[in-house]
């Protein structure tokens, strides 16, 4: 089992930074990725960024990539998402996400462990 608990998430204006947490805790073996997706109202769940906890190695949706840095911090088995120059359209419930294995590519069906989400609201 893993166990994934958000925070960070908030009420902000266009245009401000925001970082979300997603702390790591259980049993992760050794070939995992941790990441973030995201969900507005009305629309499917989609993947934002992820990292390759083993080599540090990541990955964005083509949407975010300049504006949304993803990062890893081992010592605190901790994922940060960080965003910059949010904009309305941010504005969804991010879910951090484990999955287990070595590919990339990551549809939300294959998640093998969900945090609880925490809601991102950016006003106009």
């Amino acid at each position: 089992q893993v166990q994934l608990v958000e925070s960070g998430g908030g009420l902000v204006q266009a245009g401000d930074s925001l970082r979300l947490s997603c702390a790591v805790s259980g049993r992760t073996l050794s070939a995992y990725f941790v990441g973030w997706f995201r969900q507005a109202p009305g629309k499917e769940r989609a993947f934002v960024a992820s990292v390759f906890w083993r080599g540090g190695v990541t990955y964005y949706a083509d949407s975010v990539k300049g504006r949304i840095t993803i990062s890893r911090e081992n010592a605190k088995n901790t994922v940060y998402l960080q965003m910059n120059s949010l904009k309305p359209e941010d504005t969804a419930v991010y879910y951090c996400a484990f999955k287990s294995g070595f590919r990339a590519g990551w549809e939300s069906q294959e998640t093998d462990y969900w945090g609880p989400g925490t809601q991102v609201t950016v006003s106009s």
